[in-house]
């Protein structure tokens, strides 16, 4: 049967094709204003980082070691015999084997005067080991195949907490004849790797009151501390002491270890109140700018102004035969070109990516970054600290 030329099957297709657009319509239009929805209502995001990642416990840090000692087996590498120091440590370390040498007597080539360093963290028991770091304090060539005897290693206080001895490393080396060399790497520091042994314990306490001290101090920070551990419910009593520190009050009738309520502790995310800064390296020309840098409306004109002073000597000579004497003479030439300066107006509530797409448009070396953003924060147009290192 056919109705004006058309098929009923051709006219039932056609109707379902109509209601099957109708509904991927239909689709589209409640995915989209999902999407429209969360977007509206969805909160910023906050940036957070886990309060281990931004504070210590206090007394729970790394402590540094020193210590003066020799270096020896350099294979004819090792100080002069002019450094007296390394001369007298040498005939004292020989004395002390019960071997009475003449200072003038002794030859310094094969050993290097050092000092070692390590760090000592509260944890370490005794007979554990620590790397430590041997560097060269007289003029030996290279510790590359010595050997460090046995230093000990000093506190602040004084107290000896590591004896280091061990063969060093220095991670390449040094070679060549009489007039050339070759040399990788730097040849007067080196490893022991664990070349220390820890002979005292750096005493430390977790209990009763314990205080965070946050790496980098801030109110806000400190205070919001406080305010979610508090919110925990936990064990444990926290108060914002200053910027800087936060003090916990463990209860005494808890029965979970120090060790894991202080775990829990560390694990917890707070929100981050960055500061605005911008940190500008005058020496290398760095310039760091933060997330949350915004600039009041400002114009900014740019020019460089580069003077060239050109030096020509011109000999002047007497004529022939005559009394007068051959005179040079300098002739100086002067020339100052100022670049073009370009004007760029900063709008109010400028953000990073804006302000460096401006900054960028004037064509500026981050040297001349560096003096714009000094004359921004002049103008008092800069809502952040700069801070130049």
């Amino acid at each position: 049967m056919a109705i004006l030329g058309l098929s009923t099957d051709r006219v039932y297709l056609s109707k379902i094709e109509v209601n099957l657009k109708n509904r991927y319509y239909i689709y589209f239009v409640a995915i989209l204003s999902s999407l429209l929805i969360s977007l509206l209502f969805t909160p910023d995001i906050v940036e957070a980082a886990r309060i281990k990642e931004i504070s210590n416990f206090e007394g729970v840090r790394s402590n540094h070691l020193v210590g003066y000692g020799l270096v020896v087996g350099l294979e004819g590498k090792g100080d002069k015999s002019g450094t007296e120091f390394t001369t007298q440590s040498l005939v004292n370390m020989l004395n002390r084997f019960g071997v009475k040498v003449d200072p003038n007597d002794v030859t310094v080539k094969n050993v290097a005067s050092v000092i070692v360093t390590a760090d000592l963290s509260p944890f370490n028991r005794l007979g554990s080991r620590l790397d430590v770091v041997v560097s060269s304090i007289g003029d030996a060539k290279t510790l590359q195949g010595g050997t460090l005897i046995f230093t000990p290693l000093n506190g602040a206080d004084g107290e000896v907490y590591a004896v280091a001895q061990g063969s060093v490393s220095v991670g390449g080396f040094i070679g060549g004849g009489d007039d050339t060399s070759v040399q990788k790497n730097f040849q007067t520091v080196g490893r022991v790797s664990g070349g220390a042994l820890v002979e005292k314990e750096v005493p430390y306490k977790i209990e009763g009151e314990i205080d965070i001290i946050l790496k980098v101090p801030d109110f806000t920070t400190s205070a919001k501390i406080a305010d979610i551990i508090n919110a925990t419910k936990g064990p444990v009593m926290a108060k914002s002491v200053d910027a800087a520190k936060v003090r916990l009050t463990v209860s005494p009738y808890s029965k979970l270890s120090p060790v894991s309520i202080l775990s829990d502790i560390e694990q917890l995310e707070i929100p981050i109140d960055i500061i605005s800064r911008v940190v500008v390296n005058e020496r290398t020309g760095t310039v760091v700018i933060g997330k949350n840098v915004r600039i009041s409306t400002v114009a900014v004109a740019h020019g460089n102004l580069t003077v060239e002073i050109e030096t020509r000597h011109r000999i002047s000579q007497p004529a022939s035969f005559g009394s007068g004497e051959t005179v040079v003479k300098p002739e100086k030439t002067v020339r100052v070109t100022e670049g073009t300066a370009r004007l760029i107006t900063l709008e109010e509530g400028v953000e990073l990516s804006e302000l460096v797409a401006a900054l960028n448009a004037l064509g500026v070396t981050p040297r001349d970054l560096i003096a714009i953003l000094q004359s921004i924060k002049a103008a008092g147009a800069l809502q952040a600290e700069l801070v130049i290192i």
